[in-house]
């Protein structure tokens, strides 16, 4: 997750934003994050559920991000789910997977794996890969980054290689995972250096809509993806790897104990809708563990 941090901050401050974002919930937070159980109220939620209740409670790291105990996180934190980078293309492995899902559920946490979207490998090789490292189990949610390579701007996923990743892994295990974009990235809206984009919108008919929203957004109002207009999110990224959302300017960093820095997500729902959530969806799971990546 490399390139929402610019692509974010050109939307930031367009026009008055009421907060819900950080500083200003129904539930005031200190500053290390949510008193344990707390729920924050607020409009940003997906139509119809107006009335719904989301918890601060997840985050989402990869191996750049120094952990140093997974049990204050929850203890002190309040997290409940972890999101961690498996793998990204066809070839690389997140060489901190491994050991930091074992220390997790070891600390008493959900896991979570996340695959980074490439154009350089079709999209059922790069399934292929991801879950032959992440292993799922009927508990580990699994998700697909689809967003803008800024490093590589010309390596990043098309739709078609998306739509491929997501029906390889609905194939091998049942499941369909999250799907992890921005408004303006999935609606086909140029972005970033070079003013790159998906190259057409995402249809409300593709496969990709049929997956549950993992919406990256820190303004305090999120904008919902066309194809997921009716249908809204399930996890929102409203804050960076350095807990801070940039607006307003002065908002404050919400650090999550022993972890040196990660994003910020809210899930919609209560505590017991996230842990039912997270081993939802396994009509018929199977295994992965003798696929090979590539």
């Amino acid at each position: 997750m490399l390139s929402r941090r610019r692509m974010l901050a050109g939307l930031i401050g367009l026009g008055h934003l009421s907060l819900v974002g950080c500083a200003n919930r129904a539930v005031q937070a200190p500053v290390e994050g949510p008193a344990p159980g707390a729920e924050l109220q607020g409009p940003a939620f997906p139509p119809g559920l107006s009335s719904a209740r989301a918890i601060d409670a997840v985050i989402d790291i990869s191996h750049s991000v120094k952990v140093s105990d997974f049990g204050l996180a929850r203890e002190h934190s309040n997290i409940l789910a972890v999101l961690h980078k498996a793998t990204e293309g066809g070839d690389w492995q997140d060489p901190a997977y491994a050991e930091r899902r074992a220390k997790a559920r070891n600390a008493g946490l959900l896991w979570g794996a996340y695959h980074f979207g490439t154009r350089q490998y079709p999209g059922a090789d790069q399934a292929r890969n991801f879950l032959a490292t992440a292993q799922p189990g009927p508990d580990t949610l699994l998700a697909l980054d689809l967003e803008l390579n800024e490093r590589i701007p010309a390596n990043s996923m098309t739709i078609q290689q998306a739509e491929e990743f997501v029906a390889t892994v609905e194939a091998i295990t049942g499941r369909l995972p999250l799907v992890y974009t921005h408004q303006s990235w999935a609606d086909g809206r140029r972005t970033g250096p070079g003013g790159r984009s998906l190259g057409a919108p995402i249809s409300p008919q593709s496969i990709l809509a049929q997956c549950d929203l993992w919406l990256a957004d820190y303004r305090s109002q999120p904008q919902l993806p066309k194809a997921w207009a009716d249908k809204g999110w399930r996890i929102w990224q409203y804050a960076g790897e350095n807990g801070r959302t940039p607006w307003p300017p002065d908002s404050p960093v919400r650090s999550v104990s022993g972890v040196e820095r990660c994003d910020r997500n809210l899930f919609l729902g209560d505590r017991g809708t996230l842990a039912s959530y997270w081993r939802s969806g396994n009509s018929h799971p199977m295994l992965v563990s003798s696929l090979a990546p590539g």
